[in-house]
């Protein structure tokens, strides 16, 4: 199968934009690169390179040819997303089938791009119900679960408007788990009978970088070093910066006299 020029810019373009929603998504970097690989081959180009790390995607075809083409992405690290993944795979499966051509495959991308994200109430709802949950798991009681649940709802709208601002993730982190931990032994404080350690534990659940963190174990394990480094790093320093925040407010309290609580 020989393909023109203009139709291998075309294929190159497509595949690596696909390797980029994935990568965004929160996509194992080997599942990304195989997708790209094999994107490439459905199409007929056999002379590939592709290399892809936790925040980039080089792709070249036709090293030796005429037609030479290259394409450098910068992905930042983005939130995991799983709809999108399972489209974008789904999508692959149909390219390597060949029941879908170039210019299909790129229309379904790009509405699959501009699809709306997951409900602001059924995010702030699930970091409500996770934030109780592991308040119970970690020996929470009735009323610890009930302040976790609400703590965590409140923690997701605040993590929502923040992220529409565009303030850095670690401050984020920071001001949320110092939020969360001085409503609650605010609470206890103000005579409600409260474990607050139990309530803070499942109030900070949603920031906890858990993906990430099993995602650079695999990467290092898979012998992507480079990746499993840069997701090992963003892992530590989110949970650094939930320890601050909840450090600091404890010290605060304990400052004022409340160092029992």
């Amino acid at each position: 199968m020989v393909v023109g020029m203009e139709e291998s810019q075309r294929i190159l373009k497509l595949a690596v934009a696909m390797g980029e929603v994935l990568l965004k998504s929160g996509g194992e970097i080997y599942r990304v690169q195989e997708t790209v690989e094999r994107i490439l081959e459905a199409y007929g180009i056999d002379d590939y390179h592709v290399f892809v790390v936790s925040n980039g995607i080089f792709a070249t075809i036709h090293e030796d040819r005429e037609d030479r083409g290259s394409m450098v992405r910068n992905v930042p690290l983005g939130s995991l997303h799983l709809g999108r993944i399972a489209q974008v795979n789904q999508l692959s499966r149909e390219i390597c089938s060949h029941n879908c051509t170039v210019e299909e495959a790129g229309e379904r991308l790009r509405a699959c791009q501009q699809e709306d994200d997951i409900g602001w109430v059924k995010k702030v709802l699930a970091g409500g119900m996770g934030s109780s949950a592991f308040s119970y798991l970690y020996g929470g009681r009735g009323a610890e679960c009930v302040v976790a649940f609400f703590l965590g709802m409140l923690l997701m709208m605040f993590v929502q408007a923040a992220e529409k601002g565009n303030v850095s993730k670690f401050i984020i982190n920071i001001i949320g788990s110092a939020m969360v931990t001085v409503i609650s032994f605010g609470l206890s404080a103000a005579g409600l009978l409260l474990m607050a350690d139990k309530a803070v534990i499942g109030g900070i659940i949603p920031l906890v970088p858990g993906v990430a963190l099993t995602t650079s174990i695999r990467e290092l394990f898979n012998g992507d070093y480079l990746s499993g480094s840069i997701h090992l790093a963003d892992a530590l320093m989110t949970a650094t910066c939930i320890a601050v925040g909840v450090g600091a407010a404890v010290r605060v309290f304990q400052l004022f006299g409340w160092a029992g609580l």
